[in-house]
């Protein structure tokens, strides 16, 4: 319904919401930790945004990058695993590191998040690790996740709104060469 909102903070709330003012309309849309983080009061921005409605209420959940909302819906058709839990999933890093954990099939950073268990980490991990895309840095569960991608990028992005999902705009994009300009990249991306 409401696919993105583009305004200024207006407020911020310790609970992980901030009030964007749109043309003198206010909307509360709850975000990661890392998005909380990074945006300051009078900041203009953008986020992506999924309007989840409930039988008693609404909420709308904002993403900096559409690469975070495609992780985003793709972790809320987990069984078990409903809005607010995929956030506590997404604040674990950037949408990469999240994306990179579940390829690596790494349970153990996904069960850091609040609100997962054991088995709902695993069952993340079971139920998305070949839908995510190919991981960027294999390596130990016990070790810091590193990534190769970068999660602002724009051709990612344009690829995703073309319809690609973000395993087939990753594997894309995979082999074209970071410092062309975003449209020779994505032009590239759709040759191959």
């Amino acid at each position: 319904m409401i696919a993105h909102l583009s305004g200024v903070i207006a407020e911020k709330f310790g609970a992980g919401s901030v009030v964007i003012d749109v043309h003198g309309v206010g909307y509360e849309v709850s975000v990661s930790a890392g998005d909380f983080e990074a945006v300051a009061l009078n900041q203009d921005v953008k986020f992506y945004t999924y309007h989840h409605v409930r039988e008693q209420a609404e909420e709308l959940f904002g993403f900096s990058s559409l690469a975070a909302k495609k992780l985003f819906e793709m972790l809320i058709t987990v069984q078990g695993v409903g809005p607010k839990v995929a956030l506590a999933i997404l604040s674990l890093g950037d949408a990469e590191q999240v994306r990179n954990a579940i390829a690596n099939a790494d349970s153990a950073f996904v069960q850091k998040a609040a609100g997962i268990g054991k088995k709902t980490a695993e069952r993340v991990v079971v139920d998305l690790s070949d839908k995510v895309g190919l991981p960027a840095h294999y390596g130990r569960a016990d070790t810091p996740v590193q990534t190769e991608l970068n999660t602002s990028d724009e051709a990612l992005e344009a690829l995703m709104a073309l319809g690609y999902t973000l395993a087939d705009a990753t594997k894309a994009l995979e082999n074209v060469d970071t410092n062309l300009p975003t449209a020779q990249r994505v032009t590239m991306a759709l040759k191959s």
